[in-house]
């Protein structure tokens, strides 16, 4: 056989096997783009322009270290972050950092229906019609359906993220400044800026991201000898994250801010587009919102339903059926329906729930990633295939430098008193 026909079926090969594994990476940085994301990336760029557009580069190095330890602890273990904390950790450790996580995720999932809701209003939908259609069509795709439905629905989802880079063209930015902002940042230190930088951080780099994609790359029952496809996955995902993250805080940056239009909500970044950038600009933004609201909201409470089943013993997945793991889909029901609940509520506080659910998020994450650290370096547990010296020191650096920060916020009201 011709050497140019082995290289080719070897190619088609690789590339059967990459589209098989396809889905975890993609899926977890896409669904970082929720609802709550868009509106503290909204916020930032609107407040800041392109003053903490920096962040995205450094969160970006941290997410794939962070995200290829997740895969492959989930892959050499076989067994989810929850289940591991606590067999090495203890219960009682392991049930107050997930309270912590569980109020967090209710917040995040709320903050996707919000998303919901803000979004079909640009459409002149009301939310009392389409947050419970969103809320019972998510339960259907996930208690009914399997994973390899939800999976190929989440792709899709994935690539729709992407209507945010046509939104952020349509704002005509001026990328020379984009350019001298990244690279000389000028952004005054004060007690909103930080707990802003904790914000982008915590939702760039979530805590549920960790438990999530450890948990579907054991449902998808990926091995180590295809890990650089994996890696691969990850990689993609942890582009796209940032990607989107970046043109969402440009669009906001190049219209809002310059405007001095202040914004509470993702919603108001789309109307506030329309006389700026157009009606189509703002239908764009609007359509993207609504996209990542349902997937997020569909994906958050699944991932607190892993991860809290995973870390008390309970069954857990989307191809078990309800009576094989009771406590996984009543967990997920109960999530869906108190976050929808709350948005209903005329007059909630849906902003305060947003941007502080994302700020929770950026403190409990150095707990979390502490955890992952020290049981990946666990040789009894991870055998050859714990980190390596830059791994790390990635990891360590982005558990101090996260602390800092969230101490220091803590202790900044009391100096400027």
């Amino acid at each position: 056989m011709p050497e140019s026909k082995v290289n080719i079926k070897k190619l088609l090969k690789q590339a059967a096997i990459f589209l098989a594994i396809l889905g975890p990476g993609i899926i977890t940085g896409s669904v970082d783009n929720d609802a709550g994301g868009i509106t503290v990336y909204s916020v930032a760029g609107a407040t800041y322009g392109y003053g903490l557009i920096w962040t995205l580069i450094p969160s970006f190095v941290v997410l794939l270290v962070i995200q290829e330890m997740n895969a492959r602890m989930g892959i050499v273990t076989g067994k989810g972050l929850s289940d591991l904390i606590r067999e090495n950790a203890g219960l009682k450790l392991t049930f107050f950092i997930f309270i912590g996580l569980l109020l967090s995720n209710i917040g995040n999932t709320t903050t996707e229906f919000a998303g919901v809701a803000g979004s079909m209003e640009i459409f002149g939908v009301s939310k009392y019609i389409s947050v419970p259609l969103v809320a019972i069509m998510v339960w259907f795709l996930v208690v009914k359906g399997t994973y390899k439905i939800a999976e190929r629905i989440f792709l899709i989802f994935s690539v729709s993220l992407l209507t945010y880079v046509v939104s952020a063209l349509m704002s005509r930015p001026h990328w020379a400044e984009i350019g001298s902002s990244i690279i000389h940042p000028q952004v005054a230190l004060t007690t909103q800026s930080l707990a802003m930088v904790i914000a982008l951080v915590g939702t760039t780099i979530a805590p549920w991201m960790q438990f999530y994609m450890q948990s579907t790359v054991i449902e998808k029952g990926l091995k180590m000898k295809h890990f650089k496809y994996t890696v691969i996955d990850i990689t993609v995902g942890c582009v796209v994250t940032i990607v989107v993250a970046f043109f969402i805080m440009v669009a906001c940056g190049s219209t809002l801010h310059p405007n001095g239009i202040q914004i509470n909500e993702a919603k108001d970044a789309a109307l506030a587009l329309k006389p700026l950038a157009g009606a189509l600009a703002s239908q764009v933004f609007a359509f993207g919102l609504f996209v990542a609201s349902v997937f997020s909201a569909t994906i958050l409470p699944l991932a607190t339903a892993y991860y809290v089943s995973e870390a008390f013993g309970f069954e857990a997945g989307i191809d078990k059926k309800w009576d094989e793991a009771k406590e996984f889909y009543t967990l997920y029901t109960g999530i869906l329906i108190v976050s929808a609940i709350i948005i209903l509520i005329p007059n909630a506080p849906l902003i305060k729930i947003s941007i502080w659910s994302q700020v929770l998020n950026g403190v409990l994450l150095p707990v979390v990633l502490v955890s992952m650290i020290l049981l990946i370096n666990n040789k009894k547990i991870m055998g050859t295939y714990t980190n390596t010296l830059t791994q790390n020191i990635i990891g360590w650096s982005a558990v101090i430098l996260l602390t800092g920060l969230s101490l220091l916020l803590l202790v900044m009201p009391l100096f400027s008193k």
